[in-house]
């Protein structure tokens, strides 16, 4: 697995068990249904385990956490800043959660 990071090569890895939380939070906000998404392929577990990784190495952990705290009544848009942006935006299109 390559983790490709243009910002800053040097940027420590976070934790993978509060990273692999924090992605799985970020799908939840954003109201993308990761199990219709695996249980149709459209994502296997090589391909989330990318994708916790590339959280793992992102700079905007603080304010991805802080951005996940803002209470909400629905599904928000994955914000820009997310490494995993356009992943999961690619991902909802199809694979919207049913109680967003």
């Amino acid at each position: 697995m390559k983790l490709k990071r243009k910002d800053n090569p040097f940027q420590p890895i976070g934790d993978e068990t509060e990273h692999y939380w924090l992605a799985q939070r970020m799908a939840k906000a954003t109201g993308t249904d990761l199990v219709g998404a695996m249980e149709d392929k459209a994502i296997n577990q090589e391909d989330w385990a990318e994708m916790v990784h590339r959280c793992q190495g992102c700079e905007w952990t603080c304010g991805c956490k802080d951005w996940l705290n803002i209470p909400t009544d629905g599904a928000r848009d994955v914000p820009t800043t997310c490494v995993n942006h356009r992943r999961f935006e690619q991902l909802r299109k199809t694979y919207k959660a049913e109680d967003q």
